[in-house]
């Protein structure tokens, strides 16, 4: 493995949260292009905040709009000698990256602690599912295979070549910062594209440049990959229209994904768009209550509720309602909350005021609209004491639209048929559960749901690397993980070879 970028001496330039770690990245105040670390032009400074001590992390010089094009020149220079390297060249790469993720675990895993308001566990879980997804990226150089077609032409022999698409464009989200962002750029990369990266403006680090430096120690040839930090209203739209990427990916909220497809619509890109999501967890009648509670509550409060796939909806057949409501508000009470870096605590806190005052708006909107409040206490900060709602019926603010927080809305049902129409009364379709006993009855009540993805017995929340991971309806478009994401990230070439003299008709 290449040696790691060359390192400061001076231990007094990290953040307190990295010393004593052994050779900890350092320089995360600069944009990564052509294989450069530097300051970007922009006149504007990303801030970048700890959500839970409300402490400055560090300030990062953004990026304007030659710096842009310059990322997309050079990712567009670098892409063809990347592409036509040797499969177990591409390969190695994302084997050493995979090395130096798990190298650095307790380095990445701090951060996100710092960045993100990650719990320790939580941290480890995106450390895992990003090694993991990037172990399966690493087989894609050698799954690029074609196909060969018979012609109606006699004589004629028709060939499918599968190739990369060319540059992607990666627009990366906050909640699952790490994870979500390698869940592209790692398929992406392998599959022989150049990356241009775009985090989230709260998450830089996590969401963006560690991956910067995660690369350029593997070794990846300069140009592959660029991370450029820069306020939306500056470069958000020209990252999506500029002519160089030929598919953009953009995980976050529906609101910007839609405004994100017009554009590549009008610009005829293809668009891979993982939206906002309205999760139902079902439980019928004759379900195992507390096994269902027990998902329940992971499902809803992991990361503090802020994850596309978490528990929006409880639906829950009438006849174990007040069990399941009495059982889940007691395990709740039992959570403790505050300090991620703590590991005792469950979840921490809201990633920025901005998300924390839009969650409240919900709770209060829902209550005056009637719902009972079983559970609800005193913020401390950032960190949101867990609500819980009952009675909520599904005309009411919060039951439309996704939470993104720690609010549990209960809405009960009479049969399966209304707990179906409930699941499905919705513009969203990521994620979705239900609880029985009889697992063939829970398998025809999931193929049923709107949704791209439907778990029996067991939470919302779920991603294997091999598995097809998106939504239906205003949830997005298109699919991540195994072969769906090897789709996603290249296109196919038709060739036809004329081995005999055609007759033309003139």
């Amino acid at each position: 493995m290449p040696n790691a970028p060359t390192q400061k001496k001076n231990q007094s330039t990290q953040p307190p949260h990295l010393r004593g770690l052994r050779n900890p990245y350092i320089g995360f105040t600069e944009i990564f292009v052509a294989g450069v670390w530097r300051k970007g032009r922009s006149q504007e400074k990303i801030i970048d905040v700890d959500p839970y001590r409300g402490e400055t992390l560090l300030e990062i010089h953004a990026a304007d709009a030659s710096d842009l094009n310059e990322a997309y020149q050079s990712a567009k220079e670098a892409q063809k000698a990347w592409a036509s390297a040797p499969p177990q060249f591409r390969r190695g790469i994302l084997l050493r990256v995979v090395q130096i993720l798990e190298m650095r675990k307790e380095e990445i895993i701090s951060w996100l602690v710092r960045e993100t308001g990650s719990t320790l566990a939580k941290a480890a879980l995106e450390h895992m599912l990003a090694t993991q997804g990037t172990l399966e990226a690493a087989t894609y150089p050698f799954r690029m295979t074609g196909e060969i077609i018979p012609c109606s032409i006699p004589g004629k022999e028709g060939r499918v070549y599968r190739q990369p698409a060319g540059v992607v464009g990666v627009i990366s989200p906050w909640d699952f910062s790490l994870q979500l962002t390698n869940r592209s750029v790692a398929p992406a990369l392998a599959a022989g594209n150049a990356v241009v990266l775009k985090p989230a403006s709260t998450t830089p680090i996590t969401g963006g440049l560690l991956f910067g430096k995660i690369y350029e120690e593997a070794g990846l040839p300069p140009g592959v990959l660029n991370v450029i930090v820069g306020s939306g209203h500056e470069i958000g739209d020209l990252f999506v229209t500029h002519p160089v990427p030929r598919v953009i990916t953009f995980t976050g909220s529906t609101e910007v994904g839609r405004h994100i497809g017009r554009l590549c619509g009008e610009n005829l890109k293809k668009a891979s768009l993982e939206l906002g999501g309205n999760c139902p967890f079902v439980v019928l009648e004759d379900a195992d209550v507390e096994q269902a509670v027990n998902a329940g509550i992971l499902g809803k409060f992991l990361n503090a509720g802020q994850i596309c796939m978490a528990i929006n909806r409880f639906l829950i057949h009438e006849k174990v309602y007040d069990q399941f409501l009495a059982l889940f508000t007691e395990r709740v009470k039992a959570l403790k909350w505050g300090d991620p870096g703590d590991p005792a605590v469950h979840f921490g806190p809201i990633i920025d005021q901005k998300q924390f005052d839009a969650i409240q708006n919900f709770v209060r909107e829902t209550i005056e609209a009637g719902a009972r409040v079983v559970l609800q206490g005193p913020s401390e900060g950032l960190v949101m004491h867990p609500v819980i709602l009952a009675d909520v019926t599904m005309d009411m603010p919060a039951a439309r639209t996704e939470i993104f927080g720690p609010v549990a809305l209960f809405i009960k049902g009479s049969s399966e048929e209304e707990l179906l129409q409930m699941a499905n009364d919705t513009e969203y379709g990521l994620s979705s559960a239900v609880f029985t006993r009889d697992l063939e009855r829970g398998a025809r009540f999931a193929r049923k749901i709107e949704a791209g993805m439907s778990h029996v017995n067991d939470m919302t929340i779920n991603d294997e690397p091999n598995s097809p991971f998106g939504g239906e309806k205003a949830s997005g478009i298109g699919r991540f993980g195994g072969q769906w994401a090897l789709n996603e990230f290249t296109t196919e070439h038709w060739i036809t070879i004329q081995e005999e003299a055609r007759a033309y008709p003139f």
